[in-house]
């Protein structure tokens, strides 16, 4: 099996599903959020409200309307994100507000639905200290891309070229952050869905999935680096990924299925984390075996020198 010859076109398939989330990131940042994905109250501050009703809980276009009618210009509550929860509990996300207004609402919601209201959680977060939240989280996206490429440079500094290892390692697992951050703008902008400390801990999850899938290929590289000194460069990657692919594919297929079945019976609470997790690790899986090792034979034949020569050629 020559997975190798094929690597442009696993590098084309990649650009394919990366194109359309930069596309829908990009419309959320020209939209009215200013923002390329739709983030939940822990990015931008707001407040997040979970009642539960005794009897049947009312439709959402109550609960909205009484947003709507004790929204002022200091309290801009008028646009809540309702999202059922069960058969008798609502989860709503709104701009910042107090005690007071909540308490007004909880109000408003037993009058007019004729039931007791308990209030299963209130969650304020301020708009500076969601500032902060989005900042850190980029830092520490950042700080683990230095840390890996750091850790895979130490772990193969006998291996020739160590640090093309660490760096074919960080640009896959950039395209993983790529394909998550896509798959949410998208599912942002179609079922409303925010980004929210579950997101970024799915985002997290998935990094150290690919990234430990990639060292598994990797080491497997180094070893037959030693064993097979004589053979061409990538005909011994090639046979290191084949050597490695079952284990691969076995592994992250198992996570996968049991993600697959929180999916469809997880309930509605751990969905979105759930369906963020399984792209991604679908992505890592892709990424460990269809990129980082590719780009190791891209870097040791010095293909792009190729790419110009051949522009120049068909110039001529």
């Amino acid at each position: 099996m020559n997975i190798i010859k094929n690597r442009y076109w696993y590098f084309f398939i990649s650009l394919l599903i990366i194109i359309p989330g930069i596309v829908f990131m990009v419309l959320g940042w020209v939209g009215p959020a200013r923002s390329p994905l739709t983030l939940g109250i822990d990015f931008s501050g707001g407040s997040l409200l979970e009642v539960k009703f005794e009897g049947t809980r009312p439709d959402t276009t109550m609960v909205s309307a009484i947003y709507q009618s004790l929204a002022t210009e200091k309290n801009a509550i008028a646009d809540p994100v309702i999202q059922p929860l069960g058969t008798d509990s609502y989860s709503i996300r709104s701009k910042t507000m107090d005690e007071a207004l909540k308490g007004q609402i909880v109000a408003e919601m037993e009058t007019r639905s004729g039931t007791k209201v308990t209030v299963q959680n209130f969650t304020s977060v301020s708009a500076a200290i969601g500032a902060e939240v989005t900042s850190a989280a980029g830092i520490a996206i950042l700080i683990a891309a230095f840390a890996i490429l750091a850790y895979i440079w130490y772990a193969f500094r006998n291996v020739e070229h160590a640090v093309r290892f660490g760096t074919a390692a960080v640009i896959a697992m950039f395209h993983d952050v790529l394909v998550v951050l896509g798959v949410e703008a998208m599912l942002g902008y179609f079922l409303g869905w925010q980004a929210d400390a579950l997101f970024l801990t799915a985002l997290l999850t998935v990094i150290g999935f690919s990234v430990h899938d990639t060292i598994v290929v990797f080491d497997r590289v180094r070893e037959n680096s030693i064993v097979y000194r004589r053979v061409n460069y990538e005909t011994m990657i090639n046979h290191s990924v084949v050597q490695t692919l079952d284990r691969s594919i076995n592994t992250q297929l198992t996570v996968m299925f049991t993600l697959f079945a929180l999916a469809l019976f997880g309930g509605e609470s751990i969905r979105h984390f759930v369906i963020i997790l399984l792209a991604g690790i679908f992505s890592g899986t892709y990424s460990s075996i269809f990129n980082a090792s590719p780009i190791l034979v891209v870097w040791q034949n010095r293909e792009w020198k190729n790419w110009f020569r051949r522009k120049e050629e068909v110039t001529a």
